[in-house]
């Protein structure tokens, strides 16, 4: 298993619980992005910079993931693209993505991106708490745990 993230839209505590995953673990944790990311050095920690442009980071990790990879994004198109691929998807919420719950969330998606460009505000989702950081943590554990017994 390697782990793949969205680290354009990573929140940075999030990219630190995954930074410590990786050592403590020994497990491989690439971050995908079109910028230069400020990681600790590890051999078990990657940085893949694409280039500038819409979705070149999601593309990038749909085209690295294999079945039983882990990928870390809340974009839910990628999401339903590595889900496809035999890859788990976790959002940096703590939000496991499976194939019986993706095509309502690409629903949802495309119903409030239909709103948003019919010029209905929405706004974003709230700030990262304290409870989304220990639901990503705890997903996150119990995925690897998994992991591990098999």
């Amino acid at each position: 298993m390697k782990i793949y993230v969205d680290a354009d839209a990573c929140p940075g505590v999030i990219r630190d619980i995954l930074c410590r995953v990786a050592k403590r673990q020994q497990l491989m944790v690439c971050f995908v992005a079109n910028r230069l990311l400020q990681l600790p050095p590890s051999a078990f920690i990657q940085s893949i910079r694409v280039v500038d442009g819409f979705d070149e980071a999601d593309n990038e990790i749909v085209r690295l993931c294999q079945p039983g990879d882990l990928i870390i994004s809340a974009d839910i198109p990628l999401a339903a693209e590595a889900i496809d691929k035999g890859a788990l998807v976790l959002s940096p919420r703590g939000e496991l993505f499976t194939p019986e719950n993706i095509r309502q969330r690409l629903n949802m998606r495309d119903f409030m991106d239909t709103l948003r460009s019919s010029g209905i505000q929405h706004g974003g989702p709230p700030p990262l708490g304290q409870k989304e950081r220990k639901d990503f943590a705890d997903n996150l554990d119990r995925i690897l745990a998994k992991r591990i017994k098999l």
